[in-house]
């Protein structure tokens, strides 16, 4: 079963403004992705999600010239190889670093679909796992900056719909966020998880102002408060009080989760299936979080390819955290783009990976096909 064609399909959807949410990032306005698809000698075709990184066109570019001239031959059920081939080419020399580790993912995620066709396993069985309840957090493009009344509204309704954790959108003025979070922990009461996330968009003094509240409103994670090259901002804001520091979304590959683990200042280590090197480095990822006996949460991209894939890879791992339900209003990436929804909740607020082989979905092209890529930003 060797790897016959590759090619990339940078899929897009506008966001009406009725829809929009605005985050630390800036306000959302369209939504994109890059679908991978990997077809073998034999006629199995595989399929794999990268994250846009901001660009989709150049992703996709990336993927249908320089990744697809590296790996055309290969055994298809050669993950480690494959892995090995495009890091030598294109992370550890000339190449384009965090755009080459997005594409990557995707042609990871796609392998891994191949390899499961061709043993007729589930992938979590395949990576070693067994299905199980992960629990989950309400998040995704949601939960962002709007009034406290009207963000505590919007979380109740989370909780209604059986989710027993929420994570707000900060990263706003320190006065607006600490009033949006303790309206929101007046609103759930003190048995449901409150989890933060600045998007990068805190200085060192925006957490010295929020920390004393956020220890009050027992918030559980305050996430990326700082971009990831900001080693020591992270030193400083974990002893600046006691919420813990979550982050690794924009963290690519082992190497860069080495250094934000010898750190020791995040607790809660995030990696994106999509963005950090599939599901092959996701596993190794999780594994030296293991060794520090940190859990691993992964941040979750836009479909529904890398929702279902990352609830099997947390279902094999023994370090699984929590898994980000997608509660965006809009997403017809998560609702249309396969055969079946990627999750449901339990009466627990907790996810399990469907059965059948792979992830358990079919992809739809006529889907694919009516969502073409939509040039320009996705935040602004």
């Amino acid at each position: 079963m060797r790897i016959a064609d590759l090619r990339a399909v940078p899929i897009s959807f506008p966001v009406p403004a009725d829809k929009s949410v605005r985050l630390g990032i800036g306000r959302s306005v369209k939504r994109d992705s890059v679908l991978v698809r990997v077809e073998t000698d034999d006629g199995h075709v595989g399929w794999g999600e990268a994250h846009h990184g901001r660009c989709p066109g150049a992703i996709a570019k990336l993927i249908d010239t320089t990744l697809r001239e590296l790996v055309l031959g290969f055994d298809a059920h050669d993950v480690a190889g494959v892995w090995a081939r495009v890091y030598k080419m294109q992370l550890a020399s000339h190449g384009m670093g965090a755009a080459a580790a997005l594409a990557l993912s995707g042609v990871d995620m796609a392998l891994w679909d191949l390899r499961c066709q061709a043993t007729g396993m589930p992938l979590y069985r395949l990576l070693g796992g067994a299905a199980k309840p992960i629990k989950a957090y309400a998040g995704g493009i949601a939960l962002g900056w709007q009034e406290p009344a009207l963000l505590a509204e919007e979380a109740l309704r989370h909780i209604a719909d059986g989710y027993r954790a929420l994570k707000l959108r900060v990263g706003d003025t320190a006065v607006k966020d600490i009033a949006r979070v303790r309206a929101v922990r007046q609103a759930v009461g003190d048995e449901v998880d409150i989890l933060v996330d600045a998007n990068t968009n805190y200085t060192l003094d925006d957490v010295r102002k929020v920390m004393p509240a956020f220890e009050e409103a027992a918030v559980g994670w305050l996430e990326e408060p700082f971009p990831p090259q900001d080693r020591r901002a992270y030193a400083v804001a974990a002893s600046l009080g006691r919420v813990p520091l979550a982050a690794g979304e924009n963290h690519y590959t082992r190497y860069e989760f080495a250094t934000l683990l010898e750190d020791g200042h995040v607790l809660f280590v995030q990696p994106d299936l999509s963005k950090t090197g599939g599901v092959t480095e996701a596993m190794r990822i999780a594994a030296m979080a293991s060794a520090q006996k940190l859990t691993v949460n992964p941040h979750t991209s836009a479909t529904a390819i890398n929702m279902a894939t990352t609830i099997n890879f947390l279902c094999a791992v023994d370090n699984p955290g929590y898994f980000e339900g997608d509660v965006t209003s809009l997403n017809p990436f998560r609702d249309h783009l396969t055969d079946a929804a990627p999750y449901s909740l339990d009466d627990n607020g907790c996810v399990r990976p469907r059965e059948g082989v792979g992830i358990g979905l079919k992809i739809d092209p006529h889907f694919i096909a009516e969502h073409p890529l939509i040039e320009g930003p996705c935040y602004v």
